[in-house]
């Protein structure tokens, strides 16, 4: 098998494990262990604390002493142990422990099978701008293959998603063993530990803009959290309306929520034209104003006829959200930084975001929506009206506080970064 595809079903099964519970988990602890929203929060924040070190520490070792592909196959192995386990957990901070053991083993497998895939490409004389971004779809398919699994056999209030993900993470870590293997790199002996951890990219605070930029890295990483921490528990309130039991909303909503990500792929190749034309500022503000749009029509949304074309566009909606910030953040980040300090820097952004943006984000949401949580019954729409409202405040100071000249000519050198 070519090389390309054998990184395809990697990339496929990388995020056909996340997909398996990411967005549905939350709905099983609610509905099913009857957690409270800040207990939920609590669990869903062992990603952030997970984002904040494990992906440098990790990818330390992986440079410097592990192959890349060896590392991977344990961290996956170690996922499958812990997801087994985690279906048979039923007490909320148990469940965190446990759920934060297997953050730390898999957050830091995202950026381990880029690298895995880049360095396999490059064996193999292959383009890495040109043939990567293809087999990073497969993720995106897999993720979105796995919610539907979920959904169509109901599974979305059972602990079988879990079951599920430590099936695939298992057949992910045995099949990584037949991957090439990545070298590690040699020693530089002028090398200190502030370049080995990647600390070398603070200096970037140094510049008053990328504070700025940063502080609304994390500000946007929190609202990215609240959507894939709360979305499908609302999805399945709509069973206590009687007259919704039977909707498609209701007995499906994992697969609703998957065109979520089918728009994320329509939206990532409009980034490229997007960024030149009107720049980062532009955009970062569209995305705000985007994830403002989707928190308002999910809470006037409903599973009439009407309120379903709401609930449609809001997942339509989240593909501008997600990708205008995320990546085009990203790309934003590589135009900005000197070759010395890019990598370190894209690692900083990721700390930011889904470090702690994502940790605060889970925290602070789950206390929200316990705030509007009366009888065991929780007010949806005050709910989403109020992280609305968060994301509309923060493009109002967007505007005002960050400054950024947009040059056409400098940001028409950009690629396709993933």
């Amino acid at each position: 098998m070519k090389i390309v595809n054998r990184l395809k079903i990697v990339s496929f099964l990388q995020y056909f494990i996340w997909g398996s519970w990411l967005v549905t988990l939350s709905s099983y602890m609610i509905n099913t262990l009857h957690f409270t929203g800040a207990e939920v929060g609590i669990v869903y924040s062992a990603n952030g604390i997970a984002a904040l070190l494990m992906p440098s520490i990790i990818g330390i070792i992986a440079d410097k002493w592990v192959a890349a592909n060896r590392l991977f196959t344990l961290c996956h192995l170690i996922c499958a142990g812990v997801l087994f386990y985690a279906a048979s957990v039923q007490e909320s901070t148990f469940m965190f422990w446990v759920m934060l053991v297997n953050a730390m083993a898999f957050i830091p497998t995202i950026a381990l099978s880029n690298s895995i895939s880049y360095s396999c490409l490059e064996q193999n004389g292959l383009d890495t701008v040109t043939s990567f971004p293809p087999i990073r779809i497969f993720g995106t398919i897999g993720f979105i293959v796995a919610m539907w699994i979920i959904s169509l056999f109901g599974f979305e209030l059972s602990n079988m998603q879990l079951y599920i993900a430590a099936t695939a993470s298992l057949l992910l870590s045995l099949y990584s063993l037949t991957m090439p293997t990545i070298s590690t790199a040699k020693k530089k002996q002028n090398q200190s530990w502030i370049n080995m951890l990647g600390l070398d990219a603070f200096v970037l605070f140094k510049k008053p803009n990328m504070v700025i930029f940063f502080i609304f890295a994390i500000m946007l990483g929190a609202t990215l959290q609240i959507s894939n921490t709360f979305s499908d528990p609302y999805l399945h309130d709509f069973a206590l309306n009687q007259q919704y039991q039977d909707s498609f909303v209701v007995q499906f909503p994992a697969i609703l929520l998957s065109v979520s990500q089918m728009a994320e792929v329509i939206f990532i190749l409009a980034i490229p034209f997007f960024l030149k034309r009107y720049g980062i500022k532009n955009i970062m503000l569209i995305s705000m104003l985007a994830w403002t749009l989707r928190f308002t029509l999910l809470a006037f949304g409903n599973p009439s006829p009407f309120g379903f074309v709401l609930l449609l566009t809001a997942m339509l909606v989240y593909g501008c959200a997600f990708d205008f910030f995320n990546i085009s953040g990203s790309m934003f980040l590589d135009r900005e930084t000197s070759s010395d300090i890019r990598a370190s820097a894209q690692g900083l952004f990721m700390t930011m975001v889904n470090g702690i943006g994502a940790y605060v984000g889970s925290i602070i949401s789950g206390f929200i929506v316990d705030y509007f949580t009366t009888d065991g019954v929780k007010d949806w729409q005050m709910i989403w009206l109020v992280f609305a409202s968060y994301t509309l405040v923060q493009a109002v100071l967007f505007v005002f506080i960050f400054r950024y000249k947009h040059n056409p000519e400098k940001m028409s050198e950009i690629k396709m970064i993933h």
